[in-house]
């Protein structure tokens, strides 16, 4: 095997991996542990390390406790959002257009979302990296890499356990620019666009459609 074909594969692993940490937990994510950890073993350091420490937190916490967490992390607070069309766009018309764009581009592949979820949510966007799709995954994964960048950051200012999942997915992206840095420190600091007056950043996540 070639070392770009080794290279892809290892991403593959992480876009699979990742896309699985990021979605609620249930007993299957429990039943996929070994599965996990087999995973982290075969990764560099930069990502093995982060999936591994993830792997130990799935290992000693009760699955209830999990699932709590996970909804304290991202059901409840709009710093951590999973749909990553809300970072640029924020609750402003112009979400719709950005949402449009990424169900475009996975009709043009044939491809259909299940479950009536939003063509945004990250896990599907990893999922779909993961498994043939990488070149336009990848694309609409680094036109909200600023996002990406503000959601891990949260995640860390928060002592998240989830900060270490978005890390292993930091491994298999391009270093991020300066530029894209500095928009999200901007995004850290001040919050996506707003149309309304008045309406703070991070409030509530009802209009994103995320479950509870």
């Amino acid at each position: 095997m070639s070392r770009s074909s080794r290279a892809a594969e290892k991403r593959a692993v992480i876009f699979a991996a990742t896309s699985r940490l990021l979605q609620h937990p249930d007993e299957a994510l429990i039943e996929q542990v070994p599965l996990l950890r087999e995973a982290a073993a075969g990764l560099e350091p930069r990502a093995g390390g982060p999936l591994l420490r993830f792997v130990e937190h799935l290992e000693v916490t009760p699955l209830l406790a999990l699932q709590a967490d996970y909804t304290a992390t991202f059901d409840l607070l709009r710093r951590n959002c999973l749909y990553l069309t809300y970072y640029l766009n924020g609750d402003t018309r112009r979400r719709g257009m950005a949402l449009l764009r990424f169900k475009t581009a996975y009709t043009e592949r044939g491809l259909h979302i299940a479950g009536g979820e939003l063509p945004d949510f990250l896990p599907v966007l990893l999922e779909l990296a993961a498994t043939g799709h990488e070149d336009v995954a990848l694309a609409l994964l680094l036109e909200h890499r600023a996002g990406i960048e503000a959601l891990v950051q949260s995640l860390n200012d928060g002592g998240s356990p989830y900060a270490d999942v978005v890390r292993v997915l930091d491994a298999a992206l391009p270093e991020p620019s300066p530029e894209v840095l500095a928009a999200a420190l901007t995004l850290v600091s001040e919050g996506p666009p707003a149309e309304q007056v008045g309406l703070e950043p991070f409030f509530s996540v009802e209009s994103l459609g995320v479950r509870s």
